[in-house]
């Protein structure tokens, strides 16, 4: 069995090549789109440990404001008392 190339190529070969192609560029379109969704997800989260320590260092400032209001009122106390 000798196989035969005609010089123009099916219409099957055709549509084939063209999926082909087409599946290519869609890939490389969703690995960009990964890659930018993926940017975005850690900056949002950079944004978010960045909201998060400032918080979490005016509560413990708040906590130590209070700790030294609650001494101060103890001293008073007991000056007073003596």
């Amino acid at each position: 069995m000798v196989s035969r190339k005609s010089a123009e190529p099916s219409p099957e070969s055709i549509a084939r090549a063209n999926r082909l192609r087409i599946a290519a560029e869609e890939g490389k379109k969703a690995l960009i789109d990964v890659g930018r969704q993926a940017i975005a997800v850690r900056e949002n989260m950079a944004r978010l440990r960045t909201l998060r320590e400032a918080d979490e260092a005016r509560r413990r400032e708040d906590a130590r404001n209070e700790d030294e209001v609650r001494i101060a009122k103890k001293k008073r106390r007991k000056s007073a008392s003596t």
